[in-house]
């Protein structure tokens, strides 16, 4: 019998202790630990899969000249989704009439790529969606299909869904809200060596695992969900999608502070990280790229929940303002327009200014960075001498949305100022610039991006850098005071 050792892992960065640690000192997380029971000797048909997994990896391994490698274009795989081809990355493609290009490429042959989000934020929804738009009838091999049931050749299809989370029937009941008529392979396991032995005899075009967490091998005695499972899970699937050059979906938790559940070095396993985020009390759904080793990271796909699944929204700027339009002017509401990637995105940023009775009043910003806003308010108190010490400020981004970029600077100032001075903004008005702390307005990238589509949408106003040298001049552009 092989001696059994025990160790501590942690849950957030993978550092191993032989005893049990309060705090981790490699990332400071408090009672991350948990206890791992792990072999010195692997058993024989451990080392065989391991054989097995290494031969498929690296059966060409040799040393080459790169100026002697001949590039190679792979033929990316179309969502036939728009949205989720913009975030995936790759070069523009014709529209099916000929008529204009469509953004991004889909999704690379032999790529493994993770999707978080929230619990209910429509993770499992949009990927089945995905599934249905991939899947076709399945091309089999002869010799594959003598060896397997007329059952199995029925069956087959281009797109395997593991499902360790829900069964057979409670995915059957999801399919059929998006589409009654569909059909496509689930696989009902949670051992990644079944899972990757399934993989090799159907050799399917798109695998969809649902989730990572939930896998296990029984060459590891730690639960499924640890530190070690993960990795390793993630490490054998990532083999198989090279080696038969079969993408790969890995589903992920994340943790009550939003992070991705599991060891960092999922993230640097996987050559995509999707999110999905969006209030789960707001129909809209925003998925971005926070790594990409195919494509850009700041390109985002815009969706809407519905009861028939997630429905692209094609132009979100016109979405995002509709409420604006139909409503009256009223102080303290902007519009501003940013970038996602290569994309316009037109949003209205409202500001509501109130007397505070706190000692220290409230600055609060929702759908935008708290430092932020704090800087933009002491801009506001020593280059403008806005009485702003003693009020409350809340400022909110109207649709869920997540402005991170400095361009929104002066409409969130400008928000303020509105609120507070208790004058509206005309609503044909339409605001970009950075607030420097000098009180000055910067340049920002794609002005005429932004401008061109400001004008699409009936804005006739637009106040940047190029009309007003200072926030001191934009708000008497904007407030005439």
């Amino acid at each position: 019998m092989p001696k059994a050792i025990s160790s501590y892992i942690c849950q957030q960065c993978g550092y191993k202790s032989p005893q049990y640690l309060g705090k981790c000192p490699q990332c400071d997380s408090w009672n991350s630990f948990v206890e791992q029971i792990e072999s010195r000797v692997k058993n024989l048909e451990s080392r065989r899969k391991q054989s097995r997994l290494s031969t498929l990896a690296t059966s060409d391994s040799q040393i080459v000249n790169l100026s002697k490698i001949q590039k190679t274009d792979y033929k990316r795989i179309s969502t036939s989704m728009e949205e989720f081809d913009r975030v995936l990355g790759g070069p523009a493609r014709q529209s099916p009439d000929g008529s204009s290009r469509m953004a991004g490429g889909g999704i690379v042959p032999g790529s493994l790529i993770l999707v978080s989000g929230d619990p209910g934020i429509g993770k499992s929804t949009l990927l089945t969606q995905l599934a249905l738009n991939i899947n076709k009838p399945l091309a089999v091999s002869d010799s594959l299909l003598a060896a397997k049931s007329e059952q199995r050749k029925a069956n087959s299809s281009s797109v395997l869904y593991v499902a360790g989370e829900e069964s057979a029937q409670q995915i059957k009941i999801r399919v059929d809200r998006i589409n009654p008529k569909a059909s496509f392979s689930i696989l009902s396991d949670t051992d990644v060596d079944n899972i990757i032995e399934a993989i090799g005899a159907a050799k399917p075009t798109l695998v969809i695992v649902d989730s990572i967490q939930t896998l296990q091998t029984q060459d590891l005695e730690s639960i499924a969900g640890s530190v070690g499972q993960v990795r390793e899970c993630a490490h054998r699937l990532q083999l198989i999608a090279k080696s038969l050059q079969i993408p790969i979906f890995l589903v992920g938790h994340v943790t009550k502070e939003g992070n991705l559940a599991g060891p960092k070095t999922l993230e640097h396993v996987v050559d995509v990280v999707l999110s999905l985020e969006g209030d789960p009390q707001n129909q809209f759904r925003i998925l971005r790229s926070t790594k990409n080793r195919f494509g850009p990271t700041d390109e985002v796909g815009v969706f809407e929940m519905e009861e028939g699944g997630m429905i692209e929204v094609k132009n979100p700027s016109k979405l995002f303002l509709e409420s604006a339009s139909r409503r009256m002017e009223a102080p303290g509401s902007a519009v501003a327009a940013t970038m996602n990637g290569t994309r316009p995105l037109l949003v209205e940023i409202q500001a509501l200014v109130t007397k505070s009775f706190l000692p220290m009043p409230r600055r609060t910003g929702s759908g935008i960075d708290n430092n932020r806003l704090q800087l933009l308010v002491a801009v506001l108190q020593s280059r403008m001498k806005l009485p702003l010490f003693d009020k409350d400020i809340f400022v909110n981004v109207t649709g869920g949305l997540r402005v991170i970029e400095p361009a929104a600077d002066l409409a969130i100032c400008l928000a303020i100022a509105s609120s507070l001075n208790d004058a509206p903004i005309s609503s044909k008005t339409v605001l970009i610039g950075e607030v420097g702390l000098l009180g000055e307005l910067r340049p920002v990238r794609f002005l005429d991006k932004r401008t061109s589509e400001a004008k699409k949408l009936g804005f006739t106003k637009v106040i940047s850098s190029e009309n007003a040298k200072s926030l001191s001049e934009a708000v008497k552009l904007v407030l005439g005071k």
